[in-house]
């Protein structure tokens, strides 16, 4: 054998082993897909896990359950952890597009709260298939001084001033804007009549349908997520949104100085009490990383960081001594027992309700 072939076969050889473990860092590097919703979580969370794990994160974000859901049924979702929200979770479960969470992969579950464990048992018994998040209700967000003027100085703690549409007319001039989110709008009204909030039975969905058609015409939107800047800019002074996007409207009005003051209340006569689940895809390419990736998301100064950001409580016990002071003694965004006590929870409807709900709420959008 010739020195040049011997050079050329050692060539040949060095190159196919640097391949080799070319390919083997790449492997052991990892990806993972997330899709979640927007303006959610602190990107340095995302920026540490693939500094310690060398996994690179590949982040999407949607702004609405119907478009996850959407991608889900359809088959090929391209991602290995998504987060919908409790209700909409549990159909999905029935549906088969989830895989069963390894337990054992999980060393941090321990870290999970009792209190929200339970209650999210609703949607996913035994909580095989998904983790907490974050959890908050659905309220109403609104400016302070306009809210002052046109209530004569009364307190803003009640449905009242949104199902009323005597009180409700007073807000038309500064602008008002509601969650396009018929599976929990529904509910409201249905609370506000004295009826079930979870209620399946049609006629009654219809009572609060009816509801809020008669609040329709004051109303200059309906949407996910325009009302957060909408309030921290003064460009409206009510909404009836999610409890942390309202704190994030709070928080950049104080910032900006601009002379607008923004606060959230849970109604006195009770709210939605909602839960946002990380979830794998059956189809999820990269299950071990989604493992490793929800596993780190469980140590409590990690979700602690995620709810310091975002400003909604999140499931984790042990993150409460991680948390920031004026998030976890904030009764909004952890409420006390005895509003805890008042929050609700709604199931899914059944396919034939669901159709009942979305004639329903197309009715109410487009006011006939």
């Amino acid at each position: 054998m010739s020195s040049n072939f011997k050079s050329r076969l050692t060539g040949t050889v060095a190159t196919a082993m640097m391949v080799a473990l070319a390919a083997s860092a790449a492997q052991a590097e990892g990806i993972v897909n997330v899709y979640n919703w927007s303006d959610y979580i602190d990107e340095s969370v995302l920026k540490d896990f693939e500094a310690e794990t060398g996994i690179k994160v590949n982040y999407d974000v949607f702004d609405s359950n119907e478009v996850l859901e959407t991608k889900l049924l359809a088959g090929t979702t391209g991602y290995d952890i998504v987060v919908p929200t409790g209700s909409f979770l549990s159909r999905q479960i029935q549906a088969g597009v989830f895989q069963k969470l390894d337990k054992d992969a999980l060393p941090n579950l321990k870290n999970m709260w009792s209190v929200v464990s339970d209650r999210t048992s609703i949607y996913d018994p035994g909580n095989a298939y998904s983790i907490n998040y974050m959890w908050g209700t659905t309220g109403i967000g609104y400016n302070v001084e306009a809210a002052a003027k046109r209530l004569d100085g009364k307190p803003v703690d009640s449905w009242e001033i949104i199902f009323n549409p005597g009180i409700l007319a007073k807000f038309q001039d500064c602008g008002i804007h509601m969650l396009d989110a018929p599976t929990e709008l529904i509910p409201a009204a249905l609370n506000h009549l004295g009826l079930n909030p979870d209620s399946h039975d049609k006629a009654e969905i219809e009572k609060a349908a009816e509801l809020l058609k008669t609040i329709r015409p004051y109303v200059q939107k309906f949407h996910s997520s325009e009302y957060i800047n909408a309030l921290a800019n003064g460009d409206i002074c009510l909404a009836i949104g999610w409890s942390g996007d309202v704190f994030q409207a709070r928080d950049r009005a104080a910032e900006a100085d601009n002379g607008v003051t923004v606060n959230y209340i849970i109604p006195k006569e009770g709210a939605l009490m909602w839960f946002d689940q990380m979830a794998i895809p059956t189809d999820a390419a990269n299950s071990k990383e989604a493992h490793m990736f929800l596993d780190y998301i469980m140590r409590p100064d990690v979700i602690a960081k995620a709810s310091n950001y975002v400003v909604y409580a999140n499931g984790n016990k042990a993150s409460h001594e991680y948390l920031d002071q004026e998030v976890l003694e904030d009764t909004a965004v952890y409420p006390d027992e005895a509003t805890m006590e008042n929050l609700y929870v709604t199931t899914p409807y059944p396919p034939k309700i669901q159709r009942v709900v979305t004639r329903a709420w197309t009715a109410v959008k487009s006011g006939q």
